[in-house]
């Protein structure tokens, strides 16, 4: 069972382990204030929201959810515009740039027809990190586990294939 394993994870974050040990504690017929102690919580509860939510939606309520803050104000189909934009050779002529940078894609993205006139840079460099670029050493936005390399039959690109793995 997944959540007797994740109880006793030690590889996972620390409050997932505590709503999977009270929801255990709860189905072995403690009482929710018990299986908050047994949990290490004080709140029994919270507790019982966290039992009523796992009987709705199952083991997803078991993992984090957002903390807090102002949601998430970009749909995946306006991170994927951004995405698509930063991934485009930037015309030097138009976009005034050889190599993307933040302030210039903001720029970019802000005047174009269907951009974003209100994206700001960090939000920009987040969606960046998220679908998988880095800031090179050539100062230019690349793919995450790929490099290219000189070989006699001329350039290669090599990728990673424990880059998706390294990351999470």
């Amino acid at each position: 069972m997944q959540l007797a394993r994740l109880s006793r994870a030690q590889a996972e974050p620390a409050a997932a382990v505590g709503r999977a040990k009270a929801v255990l504690a709860v189905a072995d017929g403690q009482s929710f204030t018990a299986a908050a102690r047994t949990a290490g919580r004080r709140s029994g509860d919270a507790v019982a929201q966290v039992v009523a939510r796992f009987n709705d939606v199952g083991l997803a309520a078991i993992e984090r959810r957002h903390g807090g803050g102002q949601p998430k104000r970009y749909t995946t189909v306006a991170q994927e515009r951004i995405l698509r934009e930063a991934r485009r050779e930037p015309d030097r002529e138009q976009d005034g740039t050889a190599t993307w940078s933040l302030a210039t894609l903001q720029r970019a993205l802000r005047h174009a027809p269907d951009g974003f006139p209100t994206v700001s840079r960090s939000t920009i460099g987040s969606i960046l990190h998220e679908g998988g670029l880095g800031w090179g050493k050539d100062r230019s936005w690349c793919e995450t586990g790929t490099a290219v390399r000189k070989r006699k039959s001329g350039t290669v690109i090599v990728t990673d294939p424990d880059a998706t793995p390294k990351k999470t």
